[in-house]
């Protein structure tokens, strides 16, 4: 959780010289978001850009290469992910000193609209949930030792998590609301979790990590929070998004729900975990959000879900947990 302390603050000069000297790229259009690192659009012309992204100093060589081999894997199997290009050395992962060393890499950019900005479709959403499922069959077969982390991110670390750091919030009600959800999870899917299946999961499948383009789910960016996990989780995750400001919260997961089982098995333990896994992420979400914003306090993207996960908690906790996964097991 430190590393929020640690995030790189070049500018847009600096950025575009680092471009220039690793990559040999001339333009810098424009800062993007980022949780705890720094990502830069860049461009040779209008029709080939790319994200150049300047690690946290406290990331590792060996989870940064993990993730340049995943996607270096995925490259080849399906075709919605970014791919590493290297440095004019030819290198995948270049270094610089600043005020503090950071590590370098270039991805490709995936052009489209952002998942947060568009209408949710039932066709948008099941096709959301058939690319999870893809994504799913595609990282079956890969692992990386760097991925077997302790992560405060992690879907199994949500218990943890929320004891560590929901004292921040400060709101009593919301604090309820969180306090029931882990208590439900605690009773009904505890003892459970021995039975979910293991593997290595994207992590972050958020609304804003999702690219759309002619109303299909045309990328999946931002690999920085990869772990080896539930597999389940994956899908767990992008529901808690995907519920948000939904007047039908059930029907919106059911479709995305129905896409992924159309392309990657789920059994019954994991399908009767999903709902409360899904609570569990933005339960998780909320005490992260309370922690982080106290130690950066000025960047707004570490705020970007807490007012509509606000506002949906208290309708999703009112929900009939039994009879939302029957809905979810159709």
């Amino acid at each position: 959780m430190s590393l929020l302390q640690h995030a790189p603050s070049l500018n847009l000069e600096e950025a575009s010289t680092l471009a220039k000297e690793l990559y040999d790229i001339s333009i810098v259009e424009k800062e993007l978001p980022s949780e705890r690192d720094q990502n830069f659009l860049v461009a040779n012309n209008p029709r080939q850009k790319f994200v150049l992204k300047v690690a946290n100093s406290q990331e590792q060589r060996s989870l940064l290469e993990a993730q340049n081999d995943a996607m270096t894997h995925l490259q080849s199997r399906i075709p919605f992910t970014p791919r590493v290009v290297p440095s004019k050395s030819g290198e995948c992962l270049e270094q610089i000193l600043t005020e503090a060393p950071h590590f370098v890499r270039l991805v490709t950019y995936i052009p489209g609209k952002l998942l947060a900005g568009v209408q949710h479709p039932p066709s948008l959403l099941y096709d959301f949930g058939r690319k999870l499922g893809q994504l799913t069959q595609a990282l079956w077969d890969f692992d990386h030792p760097a991925f077997q982390r302790n992560f405060h991110w992690d879907p199994a670390n949500a218990l943890k998590t929320i004891r560590e750091y929901s004292n921040l919030i400060t709101d009593t009600e919301l604090l309820r609301q969180v306090q029931q959800c882990a208590a439900e999870f605690e009773r009904t899917v505890g003892a459970r979790v021995s039975k979910l299946s293991l593997s290595v999961i994207h992590g972050d499948a958020n609304d804003y990590n999702v690219i759309v383009r002619d109303s299909e789910v045309s990328g999946l960016i931002d690999f920085g929070d990869m772990i080896h996990s539930y597999t389940i989780g994956e899908l767990a995750i992008a529901l808690a998004y995907v519920v948000l400001d939904k007047p039908e919260p059930v029907a919106s997961a059911k479709q995305v729900v129905a896409g992924y089982c159309a392309e990657a098995t789920a059994n019954d333990d994991e399908l009767e975990s999903l709902w409360s896994l899904m609570l569990m992420r933005l339960c998780m979400s909320v005490c992260l959000a309370a922690h982080q914003q106290r130690q950066k306090p000025e960047n707004a993207y570490l705020d970007i879900s807490q007012e509509s996960i606000r506002a949906t908690l208290p309708r999703l906790v009112a929900i009939d947990p039994k009879r939302a996964t029957e809905v979810l097991l159709e």
